[in-house]
């Protein structure tokens, strides 16, 4: 399958280039910062741009077969960037007739505030990550209306390490086993998944260790 990637050599987006890569995905990488992507693996396609620039955009999906979106930006950062980023990205999917989208938003993101723990409820979400909240449930809204064939995967805190392969999905309602924290080549894991499962075509499933 011939995938684009925006985001690219973001946390997430690294792991899904290498992953899309070794699973033999032809991968169009589009970042504004080529020389931080650290992968020597064959297959790779750089276009180097900015995701609020629609004609790079554009230039970046025409010929695929599927989008990645996993724009991401500082926690405390008011720009909107997946938003605006979001809103370029399926523009161009309808210009050149690319159908599949897979986008990265969070756990806490629309109606999945309710599976956080009340720690992340009363104390983190509102004084750390309300930006990005609402720049994730912005982006959302553009994807959930754009009548593409799209997935919204929500992960908790990801990070480098943690028991891969263990984690659970599709989660709606809170659990107390969870660690509400998921490795970050777990998240990748997940959303390369999408690209071919219809499990959660048009829905918004939640992932977590």
């Amino acid at each position: 399958m011939k995938v684009t990637i925006f985001g690219a050599t973001g946390k997430i987006g690294q792991h899904l280039v290498k992953q899309a890569l070794e699973a033999g995905h032809a991968v169009t990488a589009f970042t504004r910062s080529p020389e931080k992507l650290k992968t020597s693996l064959k297959g790779l396609r750089l276009v180097t741009g900015d995701v609020l620039d629609p004609l790079a955009v554009e230039t970046a999906i025409t010929g695929q077969d599927a989008v990645v979106c996993a724009l991401g930006m500082p926690l405390m950062n008011g720009d909107g960037l997946r938003e605006k980023g979001t809103k370029n990205i399926i523009h161009a999917m309808k210009t050149t007739d690319v159908r599949r989208l897979v986008c990265l938003s969070g756990m806490g993101a629309g109606d999945s505030f309710r599976l956080l723990p009340p720690r992340y409820r009363y104390f983190i979400a509102p004084f750390f990550m309300r930006r990005v909240y609402r720049d994730h449930e912005r982006q959302e809204r553009l994807v959930k209306t754009s009548g593409l064939d799209w997935v919204i995967a929500r992960p908790s805190s990801f990070v480098e390490k943690l028991n891969l392969g263990s984690y659970q999905h599709g989660l709606e309602s809170p659990s107390k086993g969870l660690k509400y924290k998921i490795a970050q080549a777990d998240v990748a894991d997940f959303l390369l998944r999408q690209l071919s499962d219809d499990t959660y075509l048009h829905r918004t499933p939640s992932i977590s260790c």
